[in-house]
Protein backbone atom coordinates (compact mmCIF):
# COMPACT_ATOMS: atom_id res chain seq x y z
CA UNK A 1 0.00 0.00 0.00
CA UNK A 2 1.31 3.53 -0.66
CA UNK A 3 2.44 5.64 2.34
CA UNK A 4 1.34 9.24 2.97
CA UNK A 5 2.47 12.06 4.47
CA UNK A 6 2.49 12.33 8.22
CA UNK A 7 2.45 15.57 10.80
CA UNK A 8 3.30 15.09 14.18
CA UNK A 9 1.06 16.44 16.42
CA UNK A 10 2.68 16.43 19.70
CA UNK A 11 3.70 14.44 22.31
CA UNK A 12 1.09 13.56 24.85
CA UNK A 13 1.84 11.37 27.64
CA UNK A 14 4.71 10.41 26.41
CA UNK A 15 3.12 8.73 22.99
CA UNK A 16 3.30 10.20 20.11
CA UNK A 17 0.13 10.69 18.20
CA UNK A 18 0.66 10.37 14.14
CA UNK A 19 -2.36 11.42 11.94
CA UNK A 20 -3.32 10.34 8.26
CA UNK A 21 -3.16 12.82 5.66
CA UNK A 22 -6.50 11.93 3.97
CA UNK A 23 -5.50 10.39 0.87
CA UNK A 24 -7.62 7.81 -0.83
CA UNK A 25 -5.89 4.14 -1.45
CA UNK A 26 -6.96 3.49 -4.98
CA UNK A 27 -6.01 -0.24 -4.69
CA UNK A 28 -8.52 -0.67 -1.73
CA UNK A 29 -11.62 -2.30 -2.31
CA UNK A 30 -14.62 0.14 -2.15
CA UNK A 31 -17.59 0.02 0.20
CA UNK A 32 -20.61 -2.56 -0.74
CA UNK A 33 -23.49 -0.41 -2.08
CA UNK A 34 -26.54 -0.70 -0.54
CA UNK A 35 -29.00 -3.05 -1.94
CA UNK A 36 -32.36 -1.63 -3.39
CA UNK A 37 -35.43 -3.70 -3.75
CA UNK A 38 -35.28 -2.86 -7.90
CA UNK A 39 -35.93 -5.94 -9.98
CA UNK A 40 -32.31 -5.82 -11.34
CA UNK A 41 -30.71 -6.54 -7.82
CA UNK A 42 -29.65 -9.82 -6.62
CA UNK A 43 -32.21 -12.35 -5.96
CA UNK A 44 -32.13 -13.19 -2.19
CA UNK A 45 -31.57 -16.39 -0.61
CA UNK A 46 -34.68 -18.82 -0.93
CA UNK A 47 -36.20 -19.07 2.62
CA UNK A 48 -38.92 -21.57 1.48
CA UNK A 49 -39.69 -23.82 3.47
CA UNK A 50 -38.60 -27.62 2.71
CA UNK A 51 -41.60 -29.80 1.01
CA UNK A 52 -43.43 -31.75 3.56
CA UNK A 53 -42.68 -35.57 3.06
CA UNK A 54 -45.01 -37.16 0.90
CA UNK A 55 -46.00 -33.62 -0.93
CA UNK A 56 -45.09 -33.11 -4.57
CA UNK A 57 -42.14 -30.98 -5.27
CA UNK A 58 -42.25 -27.19 -6.40
CA UNK A 59 -43.17 -27.64 -10.06
CA UNK A 60 -40.20 -27.32 -12.09
CA UNK A 61 -40.01 -24.90 -15.07
CA UNK A 62 -40.04 -27.66 -18.07
CA UNK A 63 -43.01 -28.01 -20.47
CA UNK A 64 -45.47 -31.06 -19.77
CA UNK A 65 -46.30 -31.23 -23.63
CA UNK A 66 -44.33 -30.27 -26.83
CA UNK A 67 -45.78 -26.54 -28.03
CA UNK A 68 -49.12 -26.34 -29.21
CA UNK A 69 -50.60 -29.42 -27.89
CA UNK A 70 -53.46 -29.36 -25.20
CA UNK A 71 -53.60 -31.54 -21.88
CA UNK A 72 -56.75 -33.29 -22.56
CA UNK A 73 -56.52 -35.86 -19.91
CA UNK A 74 -55.74 -37.11 -17.24
CA UNK A 75 -53.39 -34.11 -16.17
CA UNK A 76 -54.67 -30.64 -17.14
CA UNK A 77 -51.67 -29.06 -16.18
CA UNK A 78 -48.16 -29.66 -15.10
CA UNK A 79 -48.91 -29.66 -11.30
CA UNK A 80 -51.10 -31.99 -11.79
CA UNK A 81 -48.86 -33.79 -13.46
CA UNK A 82 -46.19 -33.84 -11.13
CA UNK A 83 -48.16 -35.02 -8.42
CA UNK A 84 -48.28 -38.55 -10.24
CA UNK A 85 -46.64 -41.37 -8.36
CA UNK A 86 -46.36 -44.87 -9.67
CA UNK A 87 -48.94 -46.54 -7.53
CA UNK A 88 -50.62 -43.18 -6.71
CA UNK A 89 -53.16 -43.18 -10.04
CA UNK A 90 -53.96 -46.67 -11.59
CA UNK A 91 -50.86 -48.94 -13.35
CA UNK A 92 -52.76 -47.81 -16.54
CA UNK A 93 -51.29 -44.82 -16.38
CA UNK A 94 -47.69 -45.66 -17.44
CA UNK A 95 -48.90 -47.77 -20.32
CA UNK A 96 -50.30 -46.11 -23.40
CA UNK A 97 -52.84 -48.35 -24.59
CA UNK A 98 -54.44 -48.94 -20.76
CA UNK A 99 -54.78 -44.76 -21.01
CA UNK A 100 -55.92 -44.74 -24.22
CA UNK A 101 -58.99 -46.90 -23.00
CA UNK A 102 -59.44 -45.37 -19.85
CA UNK A 103 -59.71 -42.17 -21.49
CA UNK A 104 -62.10 -43.54 -23.80
CA UNK A 105 -64.64 -45.77 -21.59
CA UNK A 106 -63.68 -43.77 -17.98
CA UNK A 107 -63.59 -39.39 -19.12
CA UNK A 108 -65.93 -39.52 -22.40
CA UNK A 109 -67.83 -42.48 -21.16
CA UNK A 110 -67.67 -44.51 -24.41
CA UNK A 111 -67.97 -48.13 -22.46
CA UNK A 112 -68.64 -49.92 -25.55
CA UNK A 113 -65.66 -49.06 -27.01
CA UNK A 114 -63.20 -52.22 -25.11
CA UNK A 115 -60.88 -53.08 -27.53
CA UNK A 116 -57.51 -51.81 -28.95
CA UNK A 117 -57.45 -52.06 -32.23
CA UNK A 118 -53.62 -50.29 -33.36
CA UNK A 119 -50.66 -49.05 -31.71
CA UNK A 120 -48.01 -47.37 -32.26
CA UNK A 121 -45.27 -46.23 -29.94
CA UNK A 122 -43.03 -44.18 -30.79
CA UNK A 123 -40.39 -43.34 -27.78
CA UNK A 124 -42.38 -40.57 -25.87
CA UNK A 125 -44.91 -40.43 -28.51
CA UNK A 126 -47.99 -43.04 -29.03
CA UNK A 127 -51.07 -42.81 -31.04
CA UNK A 128 -53.64 -46.11 -30.19
CA UNK A 129 -56.49 -47.34 -32.16
CA UNK A 130 -59.38 -47.59 -29.95
CA UNK A 131 -63.00 -49.54 -30.95
CA UNK A 132 -65.51 -52.21 -30.85
CA UNK A 133 -66.52 -56.05 -31.96
CA UNK A 134 -68.76 -56.27 -34.46
CA UNK A 135 -69.57 -58.32 -38.03
CA UNK A 136 -67.29 -60.73 -36.60
CA UNK A 137 -64.50 -57.81 -36.78
CA UNK A 138 -62.76 -55.38 -34.44
CA UNK A 139 -63.41 -51.72 -35.95
CA UNK A 140 -61.71 -48.76 -35.20
CA UNK A 141 -63.85 -45.90 -33.36
CA UNK A 142 -60.96 -43.41 -32.91
CA UNK A 143 -57.11 -43.24 -32.88
CA UNK A 144 -56.15 -41.67 -29.26
CA UNK A 145 -53.04 -39.15 -29.64
CA UNK A 146 -50.82 -39.36 -26.82
CA UNK A 147 -46.95 -38.35 -25.24
CA UNK A 148 -45.56 -38.98 -22.43
CA UNK A 149 -45.25 -35.76 -19.68
CA UNK A 150 -42.26 -34.09 -20.13
CA UNK A 151 -40.63 -35.95 -22.36
CA UNK A 152 -39.57 -38.66 -19.87
CA UNK A 153 -39.30 -42.24 -21.35
CA UNK A 154 -40.49 -43.95 -18.17
CA UNK A 155 -43.52 -40.86 -17.63
CA UNK A 156 -47.23 -41.20 -17.46
CA UNK A 157 -49.17 -40.82 -20.47
CA UNK A 158 -51.70 -37.53 -21.87
CA UNK A 159 -54.12 -37.77 -23.79
CA UNK A 160 -53.79 -34.65 -26.26
CA UNK A 161 -56.50 -35.11 -29.02
CA UNK A 162 -57.61 -37.68 -31.88
CA UNK A 163 -56.05 -38.40 -35.47
CA UNK A 164 -59.43 -37.53 -37.49
CA UNK A 165 -60.53 -39.24 -40.46
CA UNK A 166 -63.70 -39.89 -41.80
CA UNK A 167 -65.43 -38.24 -38.71
CA UNK A 168 -63.07 -35.23 -37.86
CA UNK A 169 -63.91 -32.11 -35.49
CA UNK A 170 -62.41 -29.00 -36.50
CA UNK A 171 -64.38 -26.31 -35.17
CA UNK A 172 -63.21 -24.79 -32.34
CA UNK A 173 -60.20 -24.74 -33.21
CA UNK A 174 -57.61 -27.13 -31.44
CA UNK A 175 -56.76 -25.14 -27.96
CA UNK A 176 -58.62 -21.88 -28.76
CA UNK A 177 -61.51 -20.09 -27.16
CA UNK A 178 -65.39 -20.33 -27.27
CA UNK A 179 -68.43 -19.22 -24.76
CA UNK A 180 -72.20 -21.00 -25.20
CA UNK A 181 -73.52 -21.84 -27.15
CA UNK A 182 -70.63 -23.17 -28.98
CA UNK A 183 -70.64 -23.69 -32.50
CA UNK A 184 -69.04 -27.21 -33.65
CA UNK A 185 -68.05 -27.82 -37.23
CA UNK A 186 -66.01 -30.63 -39.06
CA UNK A 187 -66.44 -33.40 -41.97
CA UNK A 188 -67.75 -36.78 -41.95
CA UNK A 189 -68.34 -39.34 -44.63
CA UNK A 190 -71.13 -42.08 -44.06
CA UNK A 191 -74.72 -42.64 -44.62
CA UNK A 192 -77.50 -41.68 -42.33
CA UNK A 193 -75.57 -40.17 -39.40
CA UNK A 194 -76.53 -38.95 -36.46
CA UNK A 195 -73.96 -36.62 -34.13
CA UNK A 196 -74.10 -36.17 -30.72
CA UNK A 197 -71.70 -33.58 -28.92
CA UNK A 198 -70.94 -32.90 -25.78
CA UNK A 199 -68.14 -30.78 -23.72
CA UNK A 200 -66.61 -32.39 -20.69
CA UNK A 201 -64.45 -31.19 -18.05
CA UNK A 202 -61.88 -32.77 -15.37
CA UNK A 203 -63.19 -31.62 -12.88
CA UNK A 204 -66.92 -31.85 -13.07
CA UNK A 205 -68.60 -34.77 -12.69
CA UNK A 206 -71.26 -34.26 -15.21
CA UNK A 207 -70.99 -32.73 -19.17
CA UNK A 208 -71.33 -29.22 -19.05
CA UNK A 209 -73.61 -29.57 -21.92
CA UNK A 210 -74.96 -32.19 -24.41
CA UNK A 211 -76.67 -32.32 -27.96
CA UNK A 212 -78.37 -34.73 -29.81
CA UNK A 213 -78.98 -35.23 -32.57
CA UNK A 214 -78.12 -33.85 -36.09
CA UNK A 215 -77.90 -35.64 -39.13
CA UNK A 216 -75.71 -35.83 -41.13
CA UNK A 217 -73.84 -37.85 -44.14
CA UNK A 218 -72.30 -37.82 -47.69
CA UNK A 219 -68.68 -37.98 -48.90
CA UNK A 220 -66.54 -35.87 -47.06
CA UNK A 221 -69.44 -33.48 -46.39
CA UNK A 222 -69.39 -30.70 -43.95
CA UNK A 223 -71.53 -31.08 -40.76
CA UNK A 224 -72.45 -28.13 -38.61
CA UNK A 225 -74.53 -27.78 -34.66
CA UNK A 226 -75.23 -26.06 -31.73
CA UNK A 227 -73.65 -27.23 -28.22
CA UNK A 228 -74.93 -25.15 -25.43
CA UNK A 229 -73.37 -25.67 -21.70
CA UNK A 230 -72.94 -23.81 -18.54
CA UNK A 231 -70.14 -23.80 -16.14
CA UNK A 232 -66.94 -23.08 -15.91
CA UNK A 233 -64.40 -23.30 -17.94
CA UNK A 234 -61.13 -24.37 -15.71
CA UNK A 235 -57.64 -24.52 -17.99
CA UNK A 236 -58.73 -26.88 -20.63
CA UNK A 237 -62.05 -28.65 -21.37
CA UNK A 238 -62.89 -31.57 -23.92
CA UNK A 239 -65.70 -31.54 -26.57
CA UNK A 240 -66.24 -34.63 -27.89
CA UNK A 241 -68.30 -35.32 -30.87
CA UNK A 242 -69.67 -39.23 -32.50
CA UNK A 243 -72.00 -41.35 -34.44
CA UNK A 244 -73.66 -44.33 -33.88
CA UNK A 245 -76.89 -46.53 -34.39
CA UNK A 246 -75.92 -48.86 -36.55
CA UNK A 247 -74.27 -51.45 -35.10
CA UNK A 248 -73.04 -49.74 -31.74
CA UNK A 249 -74.02 -46.54 -29.95
CA UNK A 250 -70.58 -45.29 -30.73
CA UNK A 251 -69.13 -45.96 -33.63
CA UNK A 252 -66.78 -43.39 -34.41
CA UNK A 253 -66.08 -40.19 -32.17
CA UNK A 254 -63.39 -37.38 -32.44
CA UNK A 255 -62.28 -35.11 -30.01
CA UNK A 256 -60.44 -31.30 -29.40
CA UNK A 257 -59.32 -29.43 -26.40
CA UNK A 258 -60.80 -25.67 -25.70
CA UNK A 259 -59.27 -23.26 -23.02
CA UNK A 260 -61.54 -20.51 -20.81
Amino acid sequence: MKSCRTAVAGLVLGLVLVAGCGGEDPEAEPSPTPTTSTPTQTAPPDTSPEPTPGQPEPEEPRSMLPNGYVPLWPFSGPAEARSFRPGGYASWNLDAGGTALSFTRSYLGFTGIDRITSRSVNGTEARIGVGFRAEGRDLTAAVIHLFRVGGDPDGPWEVVGTDDTTLSLTTPAYGGRTESPATLGGRITGVDESLQAKILHPRAGEPLGEHCCTPAGGQDARWRLTLPYEGEIEKVATIVVWTGGHVADVERFAVTGIRP
